[in-house]
Parts: C-alpha cells; sequence; structure tokens
C-alpha cells in the first residue's frame, strides 16, 4: 500500500475518515477541525499540490 505524495489529497483521505468515525464513535467537537481540514484540503487541491 502506498500513500499519495500529494499532500491535499492526504488532507483530503484524513477529512473523509474523521467524518466516517464521527458518525459511530462520539469525537467531541471536531466540526472545527474538521472543517479547517476540508478548507486545507481544498486549496491544496485546487493548486496542485
Amino acid at each position: 500500500m502506498r500513500v499519495t505524495s500529494n499532500l491535499g489529497f492526504l488532507l483530503l483521505g484524513i477529512w473523509l475518515i474523521l467524518i466516517g468515525l464521527g458518525q459511530f464513535v462520539s469525537l467531541g467537537n471536531i466540526g472545527v477541525l474538521t472543517n479547517i481540514l476540508a478548507l486545507v484540503s481544498g486549496i491544496l487541491i485546487v493548486l496542485g499540490r
């Protein structure tokens, strides 16, 4: 298994995992963290990093 070298897609993957886990486990107030992570990953994907 190879981890992507694209930082935007890596952060997007982490964000999706956190959102998925949040549906099953109460992780507290992770809304702000997931919003920031989604914003940063979106920007990096658009910039092509």
